[in-house]
């Protein structure tokens, strides 16, 4: 039986803020364009950061969120083009570039890589 939730969504970049209804069986983001709220998105796989969101209250579950590392998933960012919504919840856009900085920076300019991400920690 699917459930519905309504979700908040602050999106930053244009200072709007959007309200709608998911069901709890369908990607957040697919479920917004259904009616016609558009947000940002790239790649719809979970592979990016460029729909990410930080989560102000409730709950996503996105199992398929491989652009979002677990530190970063744990600090509250998630992935609407992946996320399922398991409560009302409450979003904030964010801007693609600070989320990859978040999660990749720590390899660029510290002189250690050179071409590409070290595929090991040493």
């Amino acid at each position: 039986m699917t459930t519905w939730h309504t979700i908040r969504v602050r999106y930053r970049q244009i200072g709007r803020t959007f309200e709608a209804r998911v069901p709890d069986d369908r990607y957040i983001l697919q479920s917004l364009e259904e009616q016609g709220i558009e947000l940002p998105f790239s790649c719809r796989n979970g592979a990016c950061t460029t729909c990410a969101v930080r989560i102000v209250s409730g709950e996503i579950y996105q199992p398929e969120a491989m652009g979002l590392s677990p530190q970063l998933q744990r600090q509250g960012y998630a992935l609407l083009c992946v996320g399922y919504a398991r409560s009302d919840i409450e979003v904030e856009t964010q801007d693609e570039d600070e989320v990859y900085e978040q999660q990749f920076g720590r390899y660029f300019a510290k002189g250690r890589v050179l071409f590409g991400i070290p595929l090991d920690e040493d």
